[in-house]
């Protein structure tokens, strides 16, 4: 598969204030710390962690919502910059956690789903009424539903609809930020069956950010693991849900409840994770690795495959 989207040494930090005169100390939050990851056309990439750890922030900067402080983004080889992002935002748009919070309740589902191409000005009023007829079906919902405002619809409606605007444009990449954690679960795995066909359909690649790993593994081909804005994991699904590599990921793992398994002693993550405004040096997750030493506390580890595995790195001094 050809690379889509690609991100070199991404990092996003935040002036909260002070410095100066009588400002205090100069307070800066790293959101994101020099990641690098690729997403291939049609591929699903899941980016998961502990609220805080940085994805929806990631999600952003892909989706042009963010610009990030440092490293380059690049979309079908070309780095996007000022010039480049209209031709991306079009190949590139995002759903939300909240569908109701994500839909103007003073418009129509019609005028919603039209609202990009609206926006860009890529399409007639008559195309565009056309559009929102053929994604309303494609995303299950009747005909009728055009002519009806958000409130007056389920979550799980609302995701749909806010799924056919994303694909108003036909987008190369959809980002979506936790897209089903508003969802009761029985209706997720509706909404994940949903993504998948038009995948399928479409050609899509997604950015699939979610804090649920049992989730992420019926839909994704990689797992991206993120740990106070630091890359600590990518590989295959099947290589990080069956040989993790790094502490933090096995202990993730562990936490998805499974029929008929105990709980390993151990495996739990003590703590909670730090500030990212007062990030522990060396490795990040040192506080609360089990097996931390002395050179996780002074280094920063790097990003290596892991052995036997060239598919799936690691950045632990330790990784298995």
């Amino acid at each position: 598969m050809s690379e889509l989207v690609a991100l070199d040494g991404i990092s996003v930090q935040f002036n909260l204030g002070g410095g100066g005169w009588f400002g205090g100390p100069k307070r800066i939050l790293r959101a994101a710390e020099n990641v690098s990851f690729t997403i291939a056309e049609g591929e699903t990439l899941a980016l998961v962690g502990e609220s805080g750890s940085g994805k929806s922030t990631l999600g952003n900067v892909v989706a042009g919502l963010q610009a990030p402080s440092a490293g380059r983004l690049r979309f079908r080889g070309r780095e996007i910059d000022r010039a480049a992002w209209k031709e991306a935002r079009r190949a590139i748009q995002i759903v939300f956690q909240d569908p109701f919070g994500a839909l103007d309740p003073r418009m129509p589902v019609s005028a919603i789903i039209a609202e990009p191409l609206l926006i860009q000005g890529t399409a007639t009023a008559a195309e565009r009424r056309t559009r929102a007829a053929e994604l309303v079906t494609q995303v299950g919902l009747p005909l009728d539903a055009l002519n009806r405002y958000p409130h007056e619809f389920s979550g799980g409606q609302r995701q749909r609809i806010a799924i056919a605007r994303a694909l108003a444009p036909s987008p190369a990449l959809i980002v979506a930020d936790e897209p089903l954690s508003a969802l009761d679960v029985s209706i997720q795995s509706q909404v994940l069956n949903l993504m998948k066909e038009l995948q399928e359909e479409h050609g899509l690649s997604y950015l699939f950010i979610s804090h649920d790993l049992a989730v992420v593994n019926h839909l994704v081909d990689r797992v991206a693991v993120l740990y106070l804005g630091r890359l600590v994991e990518i590989g295959g699904r099947e290589d990080v849900f069956e040989t993790p590599s790094h502490p933090y990921t096995r202990a993730l793992l562990h936490s998805v409840p499974r029929i008929g398994r105990k709980r390993a002693r151990g495996q739990t993550i003590k703590g909670e994770m730090p500030s990212p405004l007062h990030p522990p040096p060396g490795c990040v997750f040192h506080p609360r690795c089990p097996k931390a030493a002395d050179i996780c506390r002074r280094e920063v580890p790097e990003l290596l495959p892991a052995p036997g595995r060239p598919g799936q790195s690691a950045a632990c001094h330790f990784r298995e």
